[in-house]
Parts: C-alpha cells; sequence; structure tokens
C-alpha cells in the first residue's frame, strides 16, 4: 500500500466551511491526527484510526504522522483553520527537515479557511487593505519580539490580526499589547473581538482602543485591529482599498 500525508485546515469551526478538497482526504485516509478538539471534529467510521494529543507535542505528533505514512498508511494531520497559519504544516516540514529519508513521501497541504478571514468577514472588510497577522502567545518566542513587531505594524498602519491573544497563563501579555496599541495607533482606533467564529458561541464585538479591555478576549477570540482610515458603515467595519498619497498608509 502507498502512504501519503496530507496537511489540512479544518476552517474555523462550521463543517460548512470544511473545502470538498479537505473532506476528501479525510474520507480516504486511514489515520487522523491532531490536537484533541480538531480531531474531534472528524466523525469516527471503520477503517479510521483516530489519534488526538495535547497541544504542546507538535513535533511528536509530526513524526508520528510522518512514520505512519512511510509505513503505508494515508494519514490526514488536521489543524484548525488554514494548516499553515500558525497550525501544523511549519512542524510537519520542521521534521521533514531532520528526516531526509521521510522526504520522498507523497506530502500535500490542503488550505483551510483560516480564523482571521472568517472573524474578518463576520465584521465586514477591516482586512480590506495592506495587514499582518501575529501570533501574541510567547511560547515559541519571546515577549520583546512580540512588542517589537507590534509597534512596527501599527508604525507602518497595518491593519492586524491577533492570534492567541489572552490565556489564563499569560493574562498581562494582551494588557501591555493593548497598551502599545493604544500608544501608536491612538484611543479611536477600531478594535473587533471576534469569539467562536462560526460556531453556536460566536460573539463580534467592535469599540475603539479607549474602551478596549483584556477581559474581552480569551484563547477562542480572533483580534482584528483597524489601519487609520478604517471605519464603520452601519452594523460593518471596512478599511477602504485606496490610501491617499502621503496618507499613514
Amino acid at each position: 500500500m502507498s502512504g501519503w500525508l496530507a496537511i489540512a485546515g479544518l476552517g474555523p469551526g462550521d463543517a460548512a466551511l470544511v473545502t470538498p478538497e479537505v473532506q476528501a482526504a479525510l474520507d480516504a485516509a486511514t489515520d487522523v491526527i491532531g490536537y484533541i478538539p480538531y480531531v474531534a471534529r472528524v466523525a469516527p467510521r471503520p477503517g479510521l484510526t483516530l489519534h488526538p494529543s495535547d497541544n504542546r507535542v507538535e513535533m511528536d505528533r509530526a513524526r508520528h504522522a510522518l512514520e505512519l505514512a512511510q509505513g503505508g498508511a494515508r494519514v490526514v494531520v488536521v489543524s484548525s483553520g488554514d494548516p499553515g497559519v500558525f497550525a501544523m504544516a511549519a512542524a510537519v516540514f520542521e521534521a521533514l527537515e531532520d528526516a531526509p529519508a521521510w522526504q520522498s513521501l507523497d506530502i500535500r497541504v490542503l488550505p483551510g479557511i483560516t480564523a482571521m478571514l472568517a472573524a474578518a468577514a463576520r465584521a465586514g472588510a477591516p482586512l480590506g487593505h495592506d495587514f499582518c497577522a501575529i501570533n501574541l502567545s510567547d511560547n515559541l518566542k519571546p515577549w520583546d519580539l512580540i512588542e517589537r513587531r507590534l509597534r512596527l505594524a501599527a508604525e507602518a498602519d497595518f491593519a492586524m490580526a491577533f492570534y492567541n491573544p489572552r490565556s489564563k497563563s499569560r493574562p498581562q501579555g494582551f494588557q501591555r499589547a493593548l497598551e502599545i496599541l493604544r500608544d501608536a495607533c491612538g484611543p479611536e482606533r477600531l478594535i473587533t473581538f471576534a469569539r467562536a467564529v462560526s460556531t453556536p458561541d460566536e460573539r463580534l464585538t467592535t469599540v475603539t482602543l479607549a474602551e478596549a479591555s483584556p477581559e474581552m478576549a480569551d484563547m477562542r477570540t480572533v483580534v482584528l485591529v483597524g489601519n487609520s482610515t478604517t471605519r464603520r458603515v452601519g452594523r460593518f467595519v471596512y478599511s477602504p482599498r485606496c490610501v491617499e498619497a502621503g496618507g499613514a498608509g
């Protein structure tokens, strides 16, 4: 049996947002590997083995997937959103770099709808002009680097999307991020808190930076900060596609 490995994004939560390509890979798989809540989104069936694991064992998970595929299994490594955005694709390729024997495997990365883009669609078009995405977790990079990137992105007048903004173990980080943003962007800049988008727990709140508080975010929240031209139109928020010459952008 010829094995293969697909690294797939399950989208933000609603099954309707799983792409047909990803669903076809799941239907053909013998093994699905991933973080516990993501594997739980895959329906059990005969001939399919589910391998849920903790969130801090990404490299072990990647090696396990490669070993199974090398042995002939049809493996799907699942992430939420898109697998290339703060997710498992990079971990698999990091493991692959250390194991030349696996580099001839049939490996595909199957894109998914990111939480960032799903949140932006619900809000309107806050990422309608140049934007960047920053992971606010300091588990895999130092906090001083996060602060530097935040300040530089704000000074460059990017709209910004923040993943993993605030956890119970590091609540002070997002408080500091808001302080940096108020200093660099001013208190009237719009900020959207999009929690659990496309699930029954969805909640969307847009306020100014002056009104924002750390408690508005948790690990199920994507935070979107507008640029200097971002504005409201009715119940929506959008960033115009055009920036005037000499403008902040």
